[in-house]
C-alpha cells in the first residue's frame, strides 16, 4: 500500500495529510467498518456476558455467604477487569504504536476470547472451594487486558481512515459494538433462561441452567472470535500510521513518551469519559441487580427474564443515538455537543429517586413496567449521545506515534473511576441511603466530566497526522 506524499507536488503543502490518507486507502471502506465493528462487538459481548452473570449467576455459584455479601463479592470481581484495562492499554498500546494497529488488534481479540471461553469451563465454589473465585478473578483480569487493548485499536482503525470532516461519523462504528455486544449477550442469556425455564427467585443450585446452561454463552464466544479473526486478518495498516512510520516517528517507549509530553491530555481524556462510564454501568449492571434483587438488599424483586426483555428493548435507543451523536459532533463540534449531553446526564441523575423508588415504581408483580422502560430508554438515549463521539474525541487529543497508548490509557483509566467502582458503590448506596443516592453519585460524575470538557480544546478540525509531525 503506497502512503508516501511528495511535498514538492503542486498544492501539496496546502492539503491536509488526512486527505491524502483517504486517497491512499486501498482497502474497501466497508471492510474497515466491518473490522472495527465486529471486533468491538465480540469484545463487548464477552465483557457483558460476565456482567450479566456477575449479577444473576456468580453470586450463587462462586461465592459463599448471605445474598447481599455474595452480590458485593461478585461485583468486586466484576471490577477486577477495570483494574486490568489500563495495563492492557499500556501493553497493547506499546505494540500498537510500534508495530501497528492491525497486529495488535488481533492479539487483543485473542486475549479476550480465550479468557472468556475458559470462564465457561470453570468449576464452581461448591466443587473446588476458594479456588473457584480465585480462578474467576484471574480470568476476569485477562478479559480486562484484552478489552484494554481493543478499543483504542478499533477507534484508530476507523478514525485514521476517515474522510475529511466526517471523522466522528466514521469513528462511531466501533462504538456500535457496545450496544450490539450487549444485545447479543443479554439476548442469548434471555433465550437460554427461557428454554431452561430458569426461575431466578428460586435459587435452586440443581437447576440445569445453573449447573451448565449458563456456560453456553461463554463457550460459544469461540465461534465469534474465529469470525472476528478472519475479518481482521484481511485489513491493512492505516495510512496515517504507515506515513508516520515511514517518517521514522516511532518512539522507543510510547508509554513514557505520552506521559512526558501528553500527561494533561490523559487527565482530560480520563475525566471526559467519566460520566459516560458511570451512566452505562448504572443502566446495565447495577440496575439489573436492583431490579431483580429482593427487599433485603433494597431491590424491587422483579423477574430476571422480564427485566432482560426491558433492557434489550432499551438498548436499541443506545444503538440508534450513536450515529446521531457522530453527526452532531461533526456538525457542531465535540465540546459543545458533549457539554449539552453531560448537563442532561446530571439532570437525569438528580431524577433517580422519582423514577426508581419502590413507592413510585412498585415491586415484584406490581412493578410499573412502562415507567421502568421509560427510565431505561432515557438513560440509553443519553448513553448513545455521550458514547458515540468518544472514539474520535480521545484519539484526537494525541499525536500519531503515541495515539494508541494515550487514548487507550485515558479511556481505560476512566473505566476504573467511572465503571469499576460504580456497580459496587451503587449497590452499597441503595442499602445504606436509598436509590436517590445513586442518582446523586451519577450527577457528581457528571460535574467532573463537565469541568474536563470546559478545559479541553476543540479537536474536530485537527489533522490526525500533522499533530504527530509537530
Amino acid at each position: 500500500m503506497s502512503t508516501s506524499v511528495d511535498p514538492s507536488a503542486p498544492g501539496a503543502s496546502k492539503r491536509k495529510v488526512d486527505d491524502v490518507a483517504d486517497e491512499n486507502l486501498t482497502v474497501p471502506r466497508r471492510r474497515i467498518i466491518m473490522a472495527s465493528l465486529i471486533g468491538t462487538t465480540i469484545e463487548f459481548y464477552d465483557f457483558y456476558i460476565y456482567a450479566t452473570a456477575a449479577v444473576s449467576i456468580f453470586p450463587l455459584l462462586f461465592f459463599y455467604g448471605d445474598e447481599g455479601s455474595a452480590l458485593l463479592a461478585s461485583m468486586a470481581t466484576f471490577g477486577a477487569a477495570f483494574v486490568a484495562r489500563p495495563l492492557g492499554a499500556i501493553i497493547f498500546g506499546h505494540y500498537g504504536d510500534k508495530v501497528g494497529r492491525k497486529a495488535t488488534l488481533v492479539g487483543a481479540l485473542l486475549t479476550m476470547g480465550i479468557a472468556t471461553f475458559l470462564i465457561g469451563a470453570l468449576p464452581t465454589y461448591h466443587q473446588v472451594g476458594l479456588w473457584a473465585p480465585a480462578m474467576l478473578t484471574i480470568l476476569r483480569f485477562c478479559q480486562g487486558l484484552g478489552l484494554g487493548g481493543e478499543w483504542s485499536g478499533a477507534a484508530l482503525l476507523a478514525s485514521e481512515t476517515a474522510r475529511p470532516g466526517k471523522r466522528a461519523q466514521a469513528a462511531m462504528w466501533p462504538q456500535l459494538g457496545a450496544p450490539f455486544g450487549f444485545m447479543l449477550a443479554n439476548g442469548l442469556f434471555l433465550l437460554l433462561a427461557t428454554l431452561f425455564a430458569y426461575d431466578s427467585t428460586a435459587r435452586d443450585l440443581d437447576d440445569p441452567f445453573l449447573v451448565w446452561g449458563w456456560r453456553l454463552p461463554f463457550l460459544l464466544s469461540v465461534v465469534m472470535v474465529a469470525v472476528g479473526l478472519y475479518v481482521r486478518l484481511r485489513i491493512e495498516e492505516t495510512p496515517v500510521f504507515a506515513k508516520a512510520m515511514a517518517g521514522n516517528e516511532r518512539v522507543k517507549a510510547p508509554i513514557g513518551e505520552v506521559f512526558r509530553r501528553n500527561w494533561w491530555e490523559i487527565v482530560l481524556g480520563t475525566f471526559i469519559m467519566l460520566a459516560t462510564y458511570g451512566l452505562f454501568y448504572l443502566m446495565t449492571t447495577w440496575v439489573l441487580s436492583y431490579a431483580i434483587g429482593n427487599a433485603e438488599v433494597g431491590g424491587l424483586s422483579y423477574g430476571y427474564q422480564d427485566f432482560l426483555v426491558l433492557q434489550i428493548v432499551a438498548i436499541t435507543f443506545f444503538a440508534i443515538f450513536v450515529p446521531v451523536a457522530g453527526r452532531l459532533a461533526d456538525r457542531f463540534g465535540r465540546r459543545p455537543m458533549l457539554i449539552v449531553v453531560t448537563l442532561a446526564i446530571m439532570a437525569f441523575g438528580l431524577s433517580f429517586r422519582y423514577w426508581l423508588s419502590a413507592d413510585s415504581m412498585g415491586t415484584g408483580e406490581d412493578l410499573n413496567v412502562w415507567q421502568m422502560l421509560a427510565f431505561l430508554a432515557v438513560g440509553m438515549t443519553l448513553m448513545g449521545l455521550t458514547f458515540g463521539p468518544m472514539s474520535a474525541v480521545l484519539p484526537e487529543l494525541f499525536p500519531t506515534n503515541t495515539r494508541y497508548t494515550g487514548s487507550g490509557v485515558a479511556y481505560n483509566a476512566a473505566s476504573i473511576l467511572g465503571a469499576a467502582l460504580t456497580p459496587f458503590v451503587a449497590a452499597w448506596l441503595v442499602q445504606a441511603y436509598g436509590v436517590g443516592a445513586v442518582g446523586l453519585y451519577l450527577a457528581g460524575l457528571g460535574v467532573l466530566t463537565l469541568i474536563a470538557l470546559i478545559l479541553a480544546p476543540e479537536t474536530s478540525k485537527k489533522s490526525l497526522y500533522t499533530e504527530a509531525a509537530k
